[in-house]
């Protein structure tokens, strides 16, 4: 059961929209997937049409108020633990202060009998996103194709290392992904080859392309293939999820 965090603590890359879809793509693949929101500001759980719960939700499972399976709920054919504003009181509460990196993989230990789990962090490399990285075995950035792509990624290959370094000596950058590329732009293309140099085969081959129905999708609360499964947004993400398979 591999554990994939999607994390960039910039903003704007497509890494909410990506969690969705690459969940989304692999349960039409028939993987059985479950997503994860840890996002206080649960644009996740919103993409998915769904109000954040009062109750059922990850700020109770790492509350201990709640096990995780309890807290399951499904929608577009994939299972979801959705967030709450309530994570932003973990984010910078005691367990914080205290440096509990395991927390997250101690309240998610009951999970069972899922092909893939996706958890989608927080824009920041602060405590959630701590605890995503020492539960996850594999790593999966979203960088957009624009001038400042590589800017402040150092932050996040450190952190990374102090990772590996202190609790999760078994995770891995499972790729690199490229979002809202248009060929047509020599800027564009730059970044492209510039994330080539730098992480070689890191970077997935599949990148996704610019496409208006991504950005349209989550308004209706809808994946990509639910709402223009003919799009260059659908064909891209399932493309990714075939490369996602072969490298895990």
């Amino acid at each position: 059961m591999p554990i994939l965090a999607l994390t960039n603590h910039k903003g704007g890359t497509g890494k909410t929209t990506s969690t969705v879809n690459i969940g989304c793509g692999m349960a039409r693949l028939g993987y059985r997937v479950l997503l994860v929101d840890l996002d206080p500001q649960a644009n996740l759980t919103v993409s998915l049409g769904l109000t954040p719960p009062e109750d059922m939700n990850l700020f109770q499972v790492l509350k201990g108020l709640l096990p995780a399976s309890e807290a399951v709920r499904e929608k577009n054919g994939l299972q979801l633990i959705a967030a709450h504003s309530g994570l932003a009181e973990i984010e910078a509460g005691p367990a914080a202060s205290a440096q509990q990196p395991n927390l997250l993989k101690l309240a998610l230990s009951d999970l069972r009998d899922y092909d893939y789990i996706f958890l989608d962090c927080p824009p920041s490399l602060g405590f959630l996103t701590l605890n995503a990285l020492t539960l996850s075995d594999q790593l999966l950035i979203p960088v957009q194709t624009e001038f400042l792509a590589l800017h402040g990624m150092s932050n996040l290959l450190h952190t990374i290392d102090l990772v590996r370094e202190r609790w999760n000596p078994h995770l891995e950058v499972g790729g690199i992904i490229a979002t809202r590329y248009d060929s047509r732009r020599v800027l564009n293309r730059e970044v492209v080859e510039n994330l080539q140099e730098h992480f070689g085969t890191r970077l997935f081959q599949t990148t996704i392309r610019e496409n208006i129905a991504l950005a349209e999708a989550p308004g209706f609360g809808l994946d990509i293939f639910s709402y223009r499964p003919d799009s260059h947004g659908a064909e891209d993400y399932l493309a990714l999820c075939r490369e996602i398979v072969e490298r895990s």
